[in-house]
Protein backbone atom coordinates (compact mmCIF):
# COMPACT_ATOMS: atom_id res chain seq x y z
CA UNK A 1 0.00 0.00 0.00
CA UNK A 2 1.09 3.57 -0.67
CA UNK A 3 2.62 4.95 2.58
CA UNK A 4 1.78 8.47 1.41
CA UNK A 5 -1.91 7.58 1.14
CA UNK A 6 -1.94 5.99 4.60
CA UNK A 7 -0.18 8.97 6.20
CA UNK A 8 -2.61 11.32 4.46
CA UNK A 9 -5.71 9.50 5.72
CA UNK A 10 -4.35 9.24 9.27
CA UNK A 11 -3.67 12.96 9.34
CA UNK A 12 -6.93 13.94 7.68
CA UNK A 13 -9.24 11.73 9.74
CA UNK A 14 -8.23 10.65 13.29
CA UNK A 15 -10.92 7.95 13.26
CA UNK A 16 -9.15 6.36 10.31
CA UNK A 17 -5.88 6.50 12.21
CA UNK A 18 -7.29 4.30 14.98
CA UNK A 19 -8.46 1.62 12.56
CA UNK A 20 -5.31 1.78 10.41
CA UNK A 21 -3.20 1.12 13.50
CA UNK A 22 -5.44 -1.84 14.38
CA UNK A 23 -5.69 -3.32 10.88
CA UNK A 24 -2.22 -2.55 9.56
CA UNK A 25 -1.33 -2.16 5.90
CA UNK A 26 -3.99 -3.04 3.35
CA UNK A 27 -2.94 -3.68 -0.23
CA UNK A 28 -4.87 -4.23 -3.42
CA UNK A 29 -5.11 -7.93 -4.28
CA UNK A 30 -3.41 -9.35 -7.34
CA UNK A 31 -4.45 -7.31 -10.33
CA UNK A 32 -7.29 -8.62 -12.45
CA UNK A 33 -6.76 -8.53 -16.18
CA UNK A 34 -5.96 -5.09 -17.50
CA UNK A 35 -7.99 -5.98 -20.59
CA UNK A 36 -11.36 -4.24 -20.02
CA UNK A 37 -13.23 -6.96 -21.93
CA UNK A 38 -11.94 -9.73 -19.67
CA UNK A 39 -12.31 -7.64 -16.51
CA UNK A 40 -15.92 -6.79 -17.34
CA UNK A 41 -17.09 -10.31 -18.06
CA UNK A 42 -15.42 -11.52 -14.86
CA UNK A 43 -17.08 -8.74 -12.86
CA UNK A 44 -20.49 -9.65 -14.28
CA UNK A 45 -19.95 -13.30 -13.34
CA UNK A 46 -19.07 -12.27 -9.78
CA UNK A 47 -21.94 -9.81 -9.28
CA UNK A 48 -24.19 -10.47 -6.26
CA UNK A 49 -22.51 -13.78 -5.38
CA UNK A 50 -20.37 -14.91 -2.47
CA UNK A 51 -16.72 -15.36 -3.39
CA UNK A 52 -16.63 -19.18 -3.38
CA UNK A 53 -19.78 -19.56 -5.48
CA UNK A 54 -18.62 -16.89 -7.92
CA UNK A 55 -15.23 -18.57 -8.38
CA UNK A 56 -16.90 -21.89 -9.24
CA UNK A 57 -19.15 -20.28 -11.84
CA UNK A 58 -16.29 -18.24 -13.29
CA UNK A 59 -14.17 -21.39 -13.67
CA UNK A 60 -17.07 -23.05 -15.53
CA UNK A 61 -17.38 -20.03 -17.82
CA UNK A 62 -13.66 -20.13 -18.59
CA UNK A 63 -13.94 -23.85 -19.39
CA UNK A 64 -16.23 -22.96 -22.31
CA UNK A 65 -13.30 -21.38 -24.18
CA UNK A 66 -10.22 -22.89 -25.82
CA UNK A 67 -7.27 -22.60 -23.42
CA UNK A 68 -9.73 -20.92 -21.00
CA UNK A 69 -9.13 -17.62 -22.81
CA UNK A 70 -12.36 -15.78 -23.64
CA UNK A 71 -12.56 -13.57 -26.70
CA UNK A 72 -15.46 -11.55 -28.06
CA UNK A 73 -15.69 -13.74 -31.16
CA UNK A 74 -15.68 -16.98 -29.15
CA UNK A 75 -18.20 -15.65 -26.64
CA UNK A 76 -20.63 -14.63 -29.39
CA UNK A 77 -20.34 -18.13 -30.83
CA UNK A 78 -21.78 -19.54 -27.58
CA UNK A 79 -25.51 -19.82 -27.08
CA UNK A 80 -27.33 -18.36 -24.13
CA UNK A 81 -28.10 -21.92 -23.06
CA UNK A 82 -24.39 -22.77 -22.95
CA UNK A 83 -23.66 -19.74 -20.80
CA UNK A 84 -26.53 -20.54 -18.49
CA UNK A 85 -25.29 -24.13 -18.28
CA UNK A 86 -22.13 -22.74 -16.68
CA UNK A 87 -24.26 -21.30 -13.88
CA UNK A 88 -24.94 -17.79 -15.14
CA UNK A 89 -28.39 -16.29 -14.77
CA UNK A 90 -30.26 -15.27 -17.91
CA UNK A 91 -29.52 -11.59 -17.26
CA UNK A 92 -25.80 -12.28 -16.76
CA UNK A 93 -25.62 -14.43 -19.89
CA UNK A 94 -27.18 -11.63 -21.91
CA UNK A 95 -24.87 -9.08 -20.31
CA UNK A 96 -21.82 -11.13 -21.32
CA UNK A 97 -23.07 -11.34 -24.89
CA UNK A 98 -23.66 -7.58 -24.96
CA UNK A 99 -20.13 -6.97 -23.69
CA UNK A 100 -18.84 -9.14 -26.54
CA UNK A 101 -20.97 -7.25 -29.05
CA UNK A 102 -19.76 -3.90 -27.73
CA UNK A 103 -16.17 -5.17 -27.87
CA UNK A 104 -16.63 -6.17 -31.52
CA UNK A 105 -18.15 -2.74 -32.21
CA UNK A 106 -15.19 -0.95 -30.63
CA UNK A 107 -17.11 0.45 -27.65
CA UNK A 108 -15.15 -1.59 -25.12
CA UNK A 109 -11.66 -0.05 -25.32
CA UNK A 110 -8.37 -1.88 -25.44
CA UNK A 111 -6.10 -2.05 -22.40
CA UNK A 112 -3.79 0.52 -23.96
CA UNK A 113 -6.51 3.02 -24.80
CA UNK A 114 -8.39 2.77 -21.49
CA UNK A 115 -5.17 3.48 -19.60
CA UNK A 116 -5.18 6.95 -21.18
CA UNK A 117 -8.89 7.65 -20.53
CA UNK A 118 -10.22 9.79 -17.70
CA UNK A 119 -12.55 8.21 -15.14
CA UNK A 120 -15.44 10.24 -16.58
CA UNK A 121 -14.83 8.89 -20.07
CA UNK A 122 -14.52 5.33 -18.77
CA UNK A 123 -17.91 5.67 -17.03
CA UNK A 124 -19.55 7.15 -20.12
CA UNK A 125 -18.16 4.48 -22.43
CA UNK A 126 -18.75 1.38 -20.35
CA UNK A 127 -22.16 2.17 -18.86
CA UNK A 128 -23.59 1.90 -22.38
CA UNK A 129 -23.25 -1.86 -21.92
CA UNK A 130 -26.07 -4.04 -20.61
CA UNK A 131 -25.54 -4.97 -16.96
CA UNK A 132 -22.62 -2.57 -16.49
CA UNK A 133 -23.44 0.17 -14.01
CA UNK A 134 -21.28 2.57 -11.99
CA UNK A 135 -20.38 -0.11 -9.40
CA UNK A 136 -19.00 -2.47 -12.06
CA UNK A 137 -16.98 0.35 -13.60
CA UNK A 138 -15.64 1.32 -10.17
CA UNK A 139 -14.47 -2.26 -9.53
CA UNK A 140 -12.63 -2.20 -12.87
CA UNK A 141 -11.05 1.17 -12.07
CA UNK A 142 -9.88 -0.03 -8.66
CA UNK A 143 -8.85 -3.65 -9.21
CA UNK A 144 -7.82 -3.70 -12.88
CA UNK A 145 -6.66 -0.17 -13.67
CA UNK A 146 -5.44 0.55 -10.10
CA UNK A 147 -6.74 4.10 -10.15
CA UNK A 148 -5.88 5.77 -6.79
CA UNK A 149 -8.89 8.05 -6.28
CA UNK A 150 -12.08 5.97 -6.65
CA UNK A 151 -14.85 5.81 -4.03
CA UNK A 152 -17.59 3.20 -4.72
CA UNK A 153 -20.15 4.93 -2.53
CA UNK A 154 -23.01 2.56 -3.41
CA UNK A 155 -21.07 -0.54 -2.32
CA UNK A 156 -22.55 -2.18 0.79
CA UNK A 157 -19.16 -2.93 2.34
CA UNK A 158 -18.03 0.67 1.93
CA UNK A 159 -21.29 1.92 3.45
CA UNK A 160 -20.99 -0.52 6.35
CA UNK A 161 -17.39 0.48 6.99
CA UNK A 162 -18.39 4.13 6.98
CA UNK A 163 -21.16 3.38 9.47
CA UNK A 164 -18.67 1.71 11.82
CA UNK A 165 -16.04 4.40 11.32
CA UNK A 166 -18.41 7.19 12.33
CA UNK A 167 -20.48 5.08 14.74
CA UNK A 168 -23.73 5.79 12.96
CA UNK A 169 -26.94 4.01 13.90
CA UNK A 170 -27.91 3.36 10.28
CA UNK A 171 -26.17 2.89 6.97
CA UNK A 172 -25.15 6.18 5.38
CA UNK A 173 -26.50 7.09 1.97
CA UNK A 174 -24.14 7.12 -1.03
CA UNK A 175 -24.53 10.91 -1.16
CA UNK A 176 -23.35 11.21 2.46
CA UNK A 177 -20.29 9.10 1.67
CA UNK A 178 -19.52 11.01 -1.51
CA UNK A 179 -19.65 14.32 0.37
CA UNK A 180 -17.39 13.13 3.18
CA UNK A 181 -15.01 11.37 0.78
CA UNK A 182 -14.17 14.67 -0.90
CA UNK A 183 -11.88 15.25 2.10
CA UNK A 184 -10.01 12.03 1.26
CA UNK A 185 -8.96 13.08 -2.24
CA UNK A 186 -6.66 12.11 -3.93
CA UNK A 187 -6.51 8.82 -1.99
CA UNK A 188 -10.11 7.63 -1.98
CA UNK A 189 -9.20 4.15 -3.24
CA UNK A 190 -7.08 3.57 -0.14
CA UNK A 191 -9.95 4.89 1.98
CA UNK A 192 -12.32 2.43 0.30
CA UNK A 193 -9.95 -0.47 0.97
CA UNK A 194 -9.89 0.42 4.66
CA UNK A 195 -13.67 0.86 4.80
CA UNK A 196 -14.03 -2.67 3.42
CA UNK A 197 -11.65 -4.02 6.05
CA UNK A 198 -13.33 -2.03 8.83
CA UNK A 199 -16.67 -3.55 7.82
CA UNK A 200 -15.19 -7.05 7.64
CA UNK A 201 -13.49 -6.84 11.04
CA UNK A 202 -16.21 -4.97 12.94
CA UNK A 203 -17.51 -6.66 16.05
CA UNK A 204 -21.20 -7.59 15.76
CA UNK A 205 -23.51 -5.40 17.77
CA UNK A 206 -24.63 -6.87 21.06
CA UNK A 207 -28.26 -7.90 21.13
CA UNK A 208 -30.37 -6.20 23.73
CA UNK A 209 -32.06 -8.58 26.11
CA UNK A 210 -35.58 -8.04 27.29
CA UNK A 211 -35.99 -7.17 30.94
CA UNK A 212 -38.94 -8.20 33.03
Amino acid sequence: MNPEAIAFLKAREPRFAEHIERIGDVALPKSRSKDPFLALIESIAYQQLAGAAARVIWSRVLALFPDQTPSAHALLALSEAQLRGAGLSRSKARALRDIAEKKAAGIVPTARSIARMSEKNVYERLTQIRGVGPWTVEMLLIFSLRRPDIMPATDYGVRKGFQVLYRKRSLPTPKQIEKCAQHWRPHRTTAALYLWRIAATAKPAKKKTATS
